[in-house]
């Protein structure tokens, strides 16, 4: 199972990863299971079956490449238990540690900028329990705010040529991430 943030999406996508004997990481596993099958590199798909390596530990991995501690696997209290009744938590606390660090390494807003977004959120997730369309009407008028703003804001990025490296960490996304986000700032406005 991936977890995901809200705010960095697939740029930081983390999963409970295998850790081989030798410290290294397996190579994705190809799991067919009938009409259908996928791919997977989560430490519960390296038990030794089918020719498959035995992973010793598991560990939290994120799509940026960050490594989280291991944390050694007991196969025999794994073969014991449905993997849902497992306890993964370590792992899945150190990749939120490590958003946290994501986060904490972004472009800060200014704390009134950030105290308005908190506020709003709330009234606005009050005012669909209680006044439904007129949250929608709101919700239409920070979309073309946010269009209108995220064009600008884009077209001021690029005129002062911002790198996709210091795009990326100033918004905690891949490169690619960061890329995508601006373009389509830029797109929305032709």
């Amino acid at each position: 199972m991936a977890w995901r943030s809200e705010e960095f999406g697939e740029s930081h996508e983390g999963i409970v990863g295998a850790v081989l004997a030798d410290g290294s990481e397996p190579k994705p596993v190809y799991l067919d299971v009938g009409s259908c099958g996928f791919e997977t590199r989560e430490w519960w798909a390296y038990n030794g079956w089918l020719g498959r390596p035995r992973a010793t530990a598991r560990r939290a991995s994120c799509a940026c490449g960050w490594r989280g501690a291991n944390h050694p696997i007991d196969w025999e209290q794994v073969d014991d238990h449905d993997l849902d009744d497992l306890d993964t938590s370590d792992a899945y606390d150190d990749w939120w540690e490590h958003i946290h660090a994501v986060e904490r390494r972004t472009i800060p807003l200014p704390e009134e900028l950030s105290g308005l977004m908190e506020q709003l959120e709330e009234r606005l997730d009050a005012l669909a329990e209680t006044a439904p369309v007129a949250a929608l009407k709101a919700v239409a008028m920070l979309e073309r705010m946010t269009g209108r703003v995220g064009k600008e804001a884009a077209y001021g990025a690029q005129a002062d040529d911002v790198s996709g490296e210091a795009l990326g960490k100033a918004l905690g996304l891949s490169v690619d991430s960061a890329r995508e986000r601006l373009d389509r700032h830029l797109r929305a406005s032709r």
